[in-house]
């Protein structure tokens, strides 16, 4: 079992940043794809970007590509979220995912076997 502990979510202004971080229990923390999700209020949760174990391959939503940076650091068990250049629709709660795979990285949530409790990402205009 891997439980997933989000934090960082918080209120920004539009154009700010806000770094957000997921740590992951369990010792085969590699072994494991990433990924962070986003639900907006009356919206259906959606993919955001998802990472490989080793980091190496990534997958941005055209939403947020160029202005969101995913990274892990698998000394830590942890994924960070930096969101840069904040914008009033990326106001959501955000949820990392987890799932024991090494091939391609998948957008679909069904994909993804452990979630997190969610961190809120609030963008002020």
């Amino acid at each position: 079992q891997v439980q997933l502990v989000e934090s960082g979510g918080g209120l920004a202004q539009t154009g700010g940043s806000l770094r957000l971080s997921c740590v992951a229990s369990g010792r085969t923390f590699s072994a494991y794809q990433l990924a962070w999700f986003r639900q907006a209020p009356g919206k259906e949760r959606e993919f955001v970007v998802a990472i490989s174990g080793h980091g190496l391959r990534t997958y941005y939503a055209d939403s947020v590509k160029g202005r969101f940076t995913i990274s892990r650091d698998n000394a830590k068990n942890t994924v960070y979220l930096q969101m840069n250049s904040l914008k009033p629709e990326d106001t959501a709660v955000y949820y990392c995912a987890s799932r024991a795979y090494v091939g391609s990285l998948s957008q679909a949530q069904s994909s993804y076997t452990y979630w997190g409790q969610g961190t809120q990402v609030t963008v002020s205009s």
